[in-house]
Formats: structure tokens, C-alpha cells, sequence
């Protein structure tokens, strides 16, 4: 993967947790810098930890799967995208706790993360610079989560359903790409 590759998985792994981020923007009654960093480095970290943990998998596993990991790669990104997309638009969103104690923080931050996790065993193909995929997933993640909860407390929740449905399809896509790249359909 290169880094317009990396960069659009970041993001796409990022959009759970800006949903989320928006959603306990919405349910607190005031949030500042603190809170919004706060928010940040959770789930930023678990999006950086949960990777890294799902490259060790596929790594411990690379022999027993190279000869297929461009399916594996297609098939664990199709459902995280698909997945994304349904839950875009379930309309259960269910409540979010407005509060910020780590054991709350704590829950949040591994449920959006699992996703992270299995697109971490994609990260073990040959050719991903590891260090930078996490970086960037960790980065984005805080970024994208610190302002998520500040436009929750000043708009509420509309950009809650088009950041699932973007990251879902960009997950889908990249899977697609990179299937398509190693069956010698698409070359970039």
C-alpha cells in the first residue's frame, strides 16, 4: 500500500470513532479542548494499538496465507465497509454515555476499534511500511475524533450517517483495489 492507499484506510477506519466522537459531542452539555483531546487520544490510540495487533497476527500467519492474502485483504475490508454502511443507517443509534471517565472511554475505544483490528491483518502483506500505517491510523483517528466531539456539542448528530456511509464505502473500495491490483486488472 502506499500512502494515498494508507491515508484513505485511515480514514476509513477513523469514521466509527467520528461517529461515536459526534455522538458524545451531542450528549454533553459543554466540552472543551480537554475533553475533545481526551476523546482523541483514546480512540486514536486503540485505532493505532488495534492494527498493530492484527499486523502480528497476519505476520505470525504470512506463510500459510500469501498466496491469497489479496482475498483476505478484499473480504475483511468488504465486510468492515459493509458493515459500516448498515450501520449508517440503522436507526437505533442507541445512547451515548456524555461521560468521559476512563472506564466509559475504555469500552468506546475497543468497539471502535475492532474493525481496526482485522484491517491490521491487510497491513502485513509485503510493501506496507508498518510504522507509517499506524502513525497515520492513530493520527487521523485523534484528529478526526477531538473535532468530531466538538461539532456533536455545536451541531448534534446530522454528519453522523455520512461518515459511516463514507468510511464503509471507502473500506470497500480499497479492498476492491487491492484485489483488483494483484489479479492484474488494474495497475497503478
Amino acid at each position: 500500500m502506499n500512502i494515498p492507499e494508507l491515508f484513505l484506510l485511515a480514514v476509513g477506519l477513523a469514521m466509527d470513532a467520528f461517529a461515536v466522537s459526534v455522538c458524545k459531542g451531542l450528549a454533553s452539555p459543554r466540552v472543551g479542548i480537554k475533553q475533545a483531546a481526551l476523546c482523541g487520544v483514546w480512540f486514536g490510540g486503540f485505532q493505532a494499538l488495534m492494527p498493530f495487533i492484527g499486523y502480528l497476527l497476519g505476520r505470525a500467519f504470512a506463510v500459510y496465507i500469501e498466496s491469497f492474502d489479496h482475498w483476505v485483504a478484499f473480504v475483511l475490508l468488504g465486510v468492515i465497509g459493509i458493515s459500516m454502511i448498515r450501520e449508517a443507517f440503522d436507526k437505533d443509534e442507541g445512547e451515548t454515555n456524555a461521560s468521559f471517565a476512563p472506564r466509559v472511554m475504555l469500552v468506546m475505544a475497543i468497539a471502535t476499534s475492532i474493525d481496526a483490528l482485522a484491517a491490521g491483518i491487510t497491513l502485513a502483506m509485503p510493501g506496507v511500511n508498518i510504522v507509517l500505517a499506524l502513525a497515520l491510523i492513530g493520527g487521523i483517528t485523534f484528529a478526526l475524533s477531538a473535532v468530531g466531539v466538538k461539532i456533536g456539542n455545536v451541531f448534534g448528530a446530522r454528519y453522523r450517517f455520512a461518515a459511516e456511509l463514507c468510511g464503509g464505502i471507502i473500506l470497500i473500495l480499497l479492498g476492491a483495489k487491492i484485489l483488483l491490483e494483484h489479479l492484474g486488472i488494474l495497475a497503478l
